[in-house]
């Protein structure tokens, strides 16, 4: 074994979306950075594994169900046949267009990557031990802890997973064929994207779920409104569900649950079980301890308003810190931490990050749930508009869902947006503008928008918030 050492300002353990995006920001602004990262190739498990190659099925898997149950209505006569190799090279193509782009990026700012495990030795050391056992030490002023989070399993229960047959999400966008069955374990986002996928492919879905809802955290009308259109697409639940046993059979694998609340339990059998049941913070292997890093009781590094942990010198940011595990967030914290470390004011607005379900259709949300403001209880008006009332929903064959304004009953102020509905995900970028500015229903409303487009949906919601929709 051999050991170098290397000089610079910043070195960030991680080269996910809030890695890479921090060590972009801050060699931008004139830091020295260098990156450390554990795979052979950057952008972390959304690059790689994640976000990326499931949105690149979904869109595939979507256009397949599309030539299947909506081209006859616009006029299109085709005979789709699956050719899941091609699909999955697709997969592939795109996620190396996507991490081969932040190699460049690295390149075009000057940043130096380091493949290896890396470990705080100290403050202000990184250790990294490359896959041949080299050995080599970046001293730094400050380190950056951006590793992200990898797969949580099931809380009490041993889960023998194989990724054959008992899969993870990091397997789940790689099976060589279509299962005949497939049971999701876990109603969350996860679980019903990918479930989606292989539902559209042809898969019997049955998703198994310990909450009484889908989307736990989500608007209880979007929730009930989408588990309706997916029960309508094939899938089939078990909600209030509460998993005892996965196993291997000889077909495939047995999913054993009983009711959350007391009653008999029940075993489903299916080709593929995929347990999509949330995911923790990747710290393993990191030196935390060693170096006197706090860390809280769910296993997330303790940091403070400026992510600086308890340790001179050591911040972090992304999934293992608290807050939504989500990589926009994360990104927003890679900026943000760049810019103070450079001696600028960065921040991130925590009430106005978005999630999205890319589903179909899909799921958009900012700010409050219907159910937070009864809980805080805030006085609160709603707009509401659905798509099957938006000529271009209708053009397009996408009429599903409805978007919901969630006001201040006084002053008119936005505190939340729900969308369901087709691109939905892009549509409530509009909401989170609004809202970061302390918008209101009525300033969205009064907002010409372009006519025929889905987005003329939101500002009728926003209309209904404080006044009357125009073509309901």
């Amino acid at each position: 074994m051999s050991e170098t050492a290397s000089s610079f300002d910043l070195v960030v353990i991680g080269s996910g979306p809030g890695g890479y995006v921090c060590a972009i920001k801050a060699a931008q602004l004139g830091l020295k950075v260098a990156v450390v990262e554990k795979r052979s190739t950057f952008g972390g498990t959304c690059l790689n594994i994640g976000c990326i190659p499931s949105k690149a099925l979904l869109h595939a898997s979507e256009m397949y169900a599309e030539a299947h149950h909506s081209f006859a209505d616009l006029g299109i006569k085709v005979a789709p046949e699956l050719d899941l190799p091609t699909m999955l090279g697709h997969k592939d193509k795109t996620v190396k267009a996507n991490v081969d782009g932040v190699a460049f990026l690295f390149r075009k700012n000057k940043i130096t990557p380091v493949t290896g495990m890396g470990r705080i030795a100290k403050a202000g050391e990184v250790e990294v031990t490359a896959e041949d056992g080299a050995k080599q030490t970046l001293r730094t002023k400050s380190i950056v802890i951006a590793t992200g989070s990898a797969v949580a399993g099931i809380p009490g229960l041993d889960v023998p997973l194989d990724e054959t047959t008992i899969v993870s999400s990091d397997n789940a966008i790689a099976l060589q064929k279509v299962p005949a069955t497939m049971i999701v374990v876990g109603g969350g986002v996860i679980g019903l994207e990918l479930g989606s996928v292989w539902s559209r492919l042809g898969a019997r879905v049955t998703v198994v779920e310990y909450l009484d809802k889908v989307l736990g955290p989500m608007d209880g009308e979007v929730s009930t409104q989408f588990q309706k259109i997916l029960v309508k697409q094939g899938f089939h639940f078990k909600l209030g569900a509460k998993v005892t046993n996965i196993e291997r059979t000889g077909a495939g694998a047995a999913v054993t649950f009983e009711p959350a609340k007391g009653g008999e339990a029940e075993t489903l059998e299916a080709e593929v079980v995929l347990v999509a049941t949330g995911r923790k913070p990747f710290t393993a292997g990191l030196g935390l301890e060693e170096a006197g890093v706090a860390m809280d009781r769910a296993g997330r590094v303790e940091i403070d308003a400026h992510y600086r942990t308890n340790v001179e010198g050591i911040y972090a940011i992304g999934d293992v810190v608290k807050g939504p595990m989500l990589a926009h967030k994360a990104e927003d914290e890679g900026i943000a931490l760049a810019e103070q470390l450079a001696g600028q004011a960065g921040h991130v607005n925590y009430g106005v990050i978005p999630s999205v379900v890319y589903t179909s259709p899909e799921v958009a949300s900012v700010g409050h749930t219907e159910e937070e403001l009864k809980t805080k209880g805030v006085e609160y008006r709603v707009g509401k508009f659905p798509f099957t009332a938006n000529g271009r929903g209708r053009a397009m064959l996408h009429t599903d869902g409805f978007v919901k304004f969630l006001t201040d009953a006084k002053t008119d102020r936005v505190l939340g947006v729900h969308i369901l509905g087709h691109s939905a995900g892009d549509m409530i970028a509009e909401a989170s503008v609004l809202m970061e500015f302390g918008g209101s229903a009525e300033d969205l409303a009064r907002t010409c928008h372009a006519h025929p487009t889905l987005s003329e949906a939101v500002r009728e919601a926003a209309f209904a918030a404080f006044a009357k929709p125009i073509h309901v």
